[in-house]
């Protein structure tokens, strides 16, 4: 037998009740003919008539059947609904938001902080990802992602909140700042601390590394910035950030900002069917009101929410 929802059992439940299509119909906001499209449904699966209804008639009656079904429901339908109601009306509200670990940890305390200046009874819960966020905000796992990747998914809409800089970073004690264009040559032979395989920062500096034709390889990979900058400030190797990881007044490193690579694009991005959201659009002007003019540069062109 298929499986017989819930929305079915309700339809006849409330035609059941009202004794007619158009009663049920007005107590659940459907029209006529999607009231007695759900009974006809739910007859096919049970393979039984349930309701006897003469064409032109405003009342129904049920079929021995149906009698029975209607008397096995009543009154715990009601009860059952009120308490789905009641949990769903409790429900704390709450936001799932997907980012690389960098820009949580160097990006996202600030805006969490005024965000929640404004929504202090809303839990945030934060997903620490790279890869996979547009699948993970399909599956209904995510409700917002900030990201470097632009999806190109209508499921998952996105706006250009604004660009950043990549900068190299090193021991100090290795000596004398490199000309951004001499970086991949003066790159060649030392060890190099990475992102784990298919992250986009990892992808960006490979490409630029290895763009005179030079083969450097990681000596070491990690999950996120964090980890990555704690091996370089360890004197392990160099890495190639964004430059709001890094801080100049540290005396144990030396930063050259990489103006000849190409700007990092960040992306807001939510489901689709939360573009009005209030907590969502919300979100979006305090990450632009936060971030933008400060770690980020505006973008060019419009990058306001559009709904």
């Amino acid at each position: 037998m298929a499986k017989i929802s819930l929305t079915l059992i309700q339809t006849f439940y409330e035609v059941a009740s009202h004794g007619s299509f158009s009663g049920a119909a007005r107590e659940l906001n459907l029209s006529y003919q999607s009231a007695a499209n759900h009974v006809r449904r739910l007859e096919q699966i049970l393979r039984e008539r349930l309701i006897e209804s003469e064409q032109g008639a405003k009342r129904i009656s049920l079929t021995p059947r149906g009698r029975a079904l209607y008397n096995l429901l009543h009154p715990e339908l009601d009860v059952m609904l009120e308490r789905l109601t009641k949990l769903i009306e409790n429900q704390r509200t709450a936001l799932r938001i997907g980012m690389p670990q960098a820009i949580f940890f160097h990006l996202l305390p600030k805006v969490l902080k005024r965000f929640r200046q404004d929504n202090p009874d809303m839990e945030i819960t934060v997903y620490e990802r790279d890869t996979v966020l547009a699948e993970l905000v399909k599956n209904g796992s995510l409700d917002v992602c900030i990201s470097e990747r632009y999806f190109g998914d209508p499921v998952v809409p996105q706006t250009l909140l604004g660009t950043y800089r990549l900068s190299l970073v090193y021991p100090r004690e290795w000596g004398a700042k490199p000309a951004p264009a001499d970086v991949p040559a003066w790159a060649a032979g030392r060890p190099f601390i990475t992102h784990e395989p298919g992250q986009t920062l990892r992808n960006l500096a490979f490409d630029f590394l290895n763009s005179g034709g030079g083969d450097v390889q990681p000596a070491i990979a990690t999950s996120g910035s964090s980890s990555v900058m704690r091996c370089v400030e360890e004197g392990l190797g160099f890495a190639i950030l964004p430059s709001w990881c890094i801080d100049e007044r540290d005396a144990r490193l030396t930063s050259v900002k990489l103006s000849n690579l190409p700007e990092v694009r960040v992306y807001f991005g939510h489901a689709d069917f939360l573009r009005k959201n209030e907590a969502v659009r919300g979100l979006h002007d305090v990450c632009q009101s936060e971030l933008v003019g400060t770690e980020l540069e505006a973008p060019a062109g419009d990058s306001s929410y559009v709904p």
